[in-house]
Order: C-alpha cells, then structure tokens, then sequence
C-alpha cells in the first residue's frame, strides 16, 4: 500500500471538507483531471492562481479511503501495478543427461585397456620380468585410438568433462612405462615394491577408480588425482 499524508493549514482543510461552500465563493472549473489506470475523471478548480479538485471524489476514483485526525488529512491509495518491478523467472538450463551411452561404451573400452596396461607394467616390476618397447607400444597405440574414440562419441558436459580426465591417465600411464623403460636401458635396480611407493603409479590407480565410480553413477565429478 502506498500512504501519501496531506498536511493541509485550517483553510484549505475547511474548503476541501466543505467544497459546495469553497465553491460558491468564486471558485472556477477550469479543467479535468484523469488518473491514469483507472475510469472517470475529477473536476479541478483555480482559486487564487492554484489548481484544487475535491480530495473525496479523487480517493473515489484511485479507489482509495481518507482518515482524518485534526488539521491532517491521510489518502491511502492502492498500490500502482504499473510501478511494481516485473520480475522475469530466469530461463532454467537444462540438466545435463550425464554420460551419453555412447561415450560410456567408448570409456568402457579405453579404461580396459589402461588397467591392462599398469597390470602389465606392476607384473613386470614385481616379478623381475624384462619390460620390452614393443609390450609398451602395443598398450600405447591401443590406448591412443581408443581415446580418438571416446573423443568422437562425447556429446555431453559430462561426456567431454570425463574425456579431459581419461585423457589425463592415458599421458600418466606414458610417462610411467617410459620411466620404466629407462630405468631398464640404464640397467638401473628397480625393486619389486618400487611402484607400491611411486606417487604417479599411486595417482593413476586412485584416478581409475574415480573414473569407474563415475562410470557407475552415470554422473561426472570431478577428482584431483586425475589432473
């Protein structure tokens, strides 16, 4: 509600209270007034050099009411709906799906062949086998088109979110079989527990599960060990 209080001296309440008495006294129409929003129209006088219309008739027409208390005189008039901000409901984005069945196969696939890959390299370490370039290059060129694959087939943010993390795990999973590669042509002692204790074969085991506790939510979230 909107409360507009007319303080108003002795005079002006007496002819606004008593308008056939004010009037009678050379009062002059000179004019109309309208409110705009609402039907009919209130008569407005000049006394004296000032425009004046009868306060009764305009709380009548904005459809208001009057409280009189002494000198004072209080029009409530109804809010305007015109000067009520008009609230736009924001256009809602929709949810994202999550993983496409697609790019779920196409993980599926790639995540495959990377466990084989660190299988290969922990059995090789704990067990004193000889790791050979052509074992790791087998793992790496299946890793390296099935990751083409899973890029092709992400359609959603999830999708595309969960391809940058694989795509993490398959350059952690290089870096470690070339640092076992190396260590085998430097005819250097790598220990069966050595990769129990390495921190990038530790950070690539905690990101496969991450990715296959997504897999299984059908949902992506975000993991530290897989950046």
């Amino acid at each position: 509600m909107r409360h507009t209080l007319l303080r108003v001296g002795f005079t002006l309440a007496t002819l606004l209270a008593m308008p056939g008495l004010a009037l009678s006294k050379g009062g002059q129409q000179n004019g109309t007034l309208f409110v705009s929003g609402q039907h009919g129209q209130v008569s407005v006088l000049q006394i004296n050099g000032r425009s004046y219309v009868e306060i009764e008739a305009l709380a009548r027409l904005a459809n208001g009411s009057l409280k009189f208390n002494g000198n004072e005189i209080t029009l409530t008039l109804p809010a305007s709906i015109a000067s009520e901000p008009v609230t736009v409901p924001p256009v809602s984005q929709p949810a994202d799906p999550g993983f496409s069945k697609e790019f779920m196969k196409a993980g599926i696939e790639e995540m495959g062949v990377i466990r084989e890959w660190r299988s290969a390299l922990v059995n090789a370490v704990q067990n004193g086998y000889p790791l050979s370039d052509d074992v790791v290059a087998g793992f790496r060129g299946q890793a390296l088109t099935n990751l083409r694959l899973t890029s092709v087939a992400a359609s959603t943010d999830s999708d595309r979110s969960a391809y940058q993390l694989v795509s993490n795990v398959v350059d952690s999973m290089q870096k470690l079989s070339s640092k076992l590669l190396a260590a085998r042509k430097n005819m250097n002692y790598v220990s069966p527990d050595a990769l129990k204790d390495d921190p990038l074969n530790q950070q690539i085991l905690m990101c496969t599960r991450a990715l296959a506790s997504m897999a299984a939510s059908g949902q992506f979230q975000d993991d530290a060990s897989c950046h």
